[in-house]
């Protein structure tokens, strides 16, 4: 019977095995090294470290922080009114989000309709209705927004500080030559909405807008991005029914707008004003504009038979003269000839 071995024994061979093994490695990996890293040199030493980027190569030098959500805000607000000519504004009173919900819910169902019914006319008009939005806005920054769209001018600013016109498109706030602009934040070249120039530009011009007044308290804007008088019939027949004079849907034709959250909501609602290619108008100017018949080509219809009124009045007002001189004409001349009639009896009898 062979001899029984135990497992200590056995145990302790593997770990001095283990620990032959690590203190081979470790001397192998001694010997291939270096045995003296080289030291700096002074160039090294005396050289100043490459200054940090307070901004990313793809992202303009800004006068206000963009990692801000105000400054978030305010590129958002300028490019709303940059692409929105036609915008309404209303006053908003303490609206629970199932308000905002259910009343965004019957806007969309109503403007939906708008575009059904233009495109069984065959007109080749575009669907605005995914594209008009009813949001809140913080009146501050909306007020410094439309300051900079109204007053500021980036192409002049830069003519002014002696630089050439701005490669940064106004919408988008983006630049095709950024490699080429300086990485100071105080560069004249720089005319976004978030630069210096901007800044500078509309500081000493608040409460010089028109909508500086009514910017006041909760405000909800009403977005369309092209003036579509139907669109803002069908809107402000379902927000503001009473104060535009639209009629609201009825009962029968549309029974989830008379939902009593709906009906709740409305009731928060009051219109201000509007806002429509650069010009102010007040409620009675809203209302016109949302009654113009058949959209902006009704209105073009309106301006043509407008001028070809005008143009057959002013024909008739021409032709009346001459007609006029020519009937004073001819009867004179049968006045003449009745006066010459007497004599030629008297002188034929003689």
């Amino acid at each position: 019977m062979p001899p029984r071995v135990r497992i200590t024994s056995l145990q302790r061979q593997s770990l001095r095995c283990t620990r032959e093994l690590r203190i081979a490695s470790r001397s192998a990996s001694t010997a291939a090294a270096p045995a003296v890293t080289p030291a700096p040199s002074i160039e090294q030493m005396t050289r100043s470290k490459a200054p940090i980027a307070k901004t990313p190569p793809t992202q303009l030098p800004s006068h206000r922080n963009p990692e801000y959500r105000r400054s978030q805000l305010l590129r958002q607000y300028t490019s709303l009114i940059r692409t929105s000519p036609l915008m309404v504004i209303f006053q908003h009173n303490n609206l629970k989000s199932m308000e905002w919900a259910s009343i965004r819910r019957e806007l969309t169902k109503a403007l939906q309709k708008v575009d059904e019914k233009i495109a069984s006319e065959g007109r080749s008009a575009p669907a605005l209705a995914p594209y008009i939005k009813l949001q809140t806005i913080q009146t501050s920054i909306f007020e410094v927004a439309i300051r900079i769209v109204e007053y500021f001018r980036p192409n002049q600013a830069a003519q002014a500080a002696g630089q050439p016109p701005s490669a940064v498109d106004p919408i988008t706030q983006t630049s095709a030559e950024l490699p080429a602009i300086s990485g100071s934040r105080d560069d004249p070249a720089l005319t976004h909405d978030l630069s210096r120039a901007a800044y500078a530009a509309v500081r000493n011009l608040k409460g010089r807008h028109e909508l500086g007044d009514i910017l006041v308290g909760p405000i909800a804007v009403l977005s369309i991005p092209a003036v579509s008088p139907e669109h803002m019939k069908a809107a402000l027949s379902i927000l503001t029914p009473k104060e535009s004079g639209f009629a609201a849907p009825t009962r029968k034709g549309n029974p989830d707008y008379h939902d009593p959250i709906v009906q709740t909501g409305l009731q928060k609602l009051n219109l201000l004003a509007a806002r429509v290619d650069g010009k102010v108008f007040d409620i009675n100017e809203t209302k016109w504009v949302g009654s113009i018949e058949g959209g902006m080509d009704g209105l073009r219809a309106q301006l043509v038979m407008a001028l070809q009124s005008m143009g057959s009045s002013v024909t008739s007002t021409l032709e009346g003269a001459g007609k006029s001189l020519y009937l004073t004409l001819e009867s004179r001349r049968s006045v003449l000839e009745e006066e010459q009639k007497p004599a030629e009896e008297k002188t034929e009898s003689s």
